[in-house]
């Protein structure tokens, strides 16, 4: 499960609280702790940290897509990903 589809199931749980099974609101509250557990990422040295910020801030772009674009592009570099292939007939917004 997706982080979105949990936060949706525990918005729903939460708009029919009075009807929803005991047993059902366990096992979304258990998905949702395990979720949170595991989102506490990487932890960085603040120079690192810094720069990510900065830089993340220049792009106009969260933190966490910065980290996925970088993460990627080095993956690629270094052939532990397939290079993606551009379409050279579709159509660009201007930001290459």
């Amino acid at each position: 499960m997706t982080r979105a589809s949990i936060a949706e199931e525990l918005e729903r749980a939460a708009d029919r609280i009075a009807d929803m099974p005991r047993p059902d609101l366990q096992v979304i509250l258990r998905r949702a702790a395990l979720m949170l557990r595991n989102v506490a990422g990487v932890p960085l040295e603040p120079p690192t940290e810094d720069a990510l910020n900065s830089i993340a801030g220049e792009m106009k772009i969260g933190r966490s897509d910065l980290i996925q674009i970088v993460l990627r592009e080095w993956l690629e570099t270094n052939a532990y990903l397939p290079v993606r292939q551009i379409d050279e007939d579709s159509e660009t917004d201007g930001s290459a």
